[in-house]
């Protein structure tokens, strides 16, 4: 019973997207996607070796707090620049961050964090030594770059994921 109810949200979350995407509640409608959504939900698995667990939600809930007032900021930010025309201030540039997290789905919060936010772009990572490589729109103080994605995105990411 535990299994069946851990292997329902995905096609439930799928069949609920093909009928919205679809805007149609007809019989056929239902029946296709109910059958696309569980044939998807019965492959997924085997596209994910590596299966997450959250173990801190309490600190997911922060992270994601911080995550989405960083990127209200940015967007204010990087929108004041563009309409003022302050281009001639503006210090793009590439900093090199070492990273001690490991975790797959980690690193993959981290670099939609990192995307998701005005200003930033994840520009790689060295898997032999772990330094991501950030491309900022203005770079102008390094070590507050650094000590922002180690302390406030990365700590957490390591505590829920590791």
């Amino acid at each position: 019973m535990r299994a069946v109810l851990r292997f329902l949200p995905l096609p439930c979350l799928l069949l609920a997207l093909w009928l919205l995407l679809n805007d149609s509640l007809s019989a056929g409608n239902l029946v296709l996607g109910a059958a696309i959504a569980l044939v998807l939900s019965l492959l997924a698995p085997g596209l994910r070796p590596v299966r997450a667990s959250l173990s801190h939600p309490l600190t997911a809930v922060r992270l994601v707090w911080h995550v989405a007032v960083d990127i209200t900021r940015s967007n204010v930010a990087v929108s004041r620049r563009i309409l003022q025309g302050d281009k001639a201030n503006a210090a793009p540039g590439f900093l090199d961050i070492p990273l001690r997290m490991h975790d797959p789905h980690g690193l993959a919060a981290l670099s939609c964090i990192i995307t998701y936010t005005p200003g930033t772009v994840w520009a790689g990572l060295d898997e032999r030594t772990h330094v991501l490589t950030l491309h900022v729109l203005d770079l102008q103080d390094r070590e507050a770059w650094t000590r922002t994605i180690q302390d406030r995105y990365e700590a957490p990411l390591m505590e829920i994921f590791e």
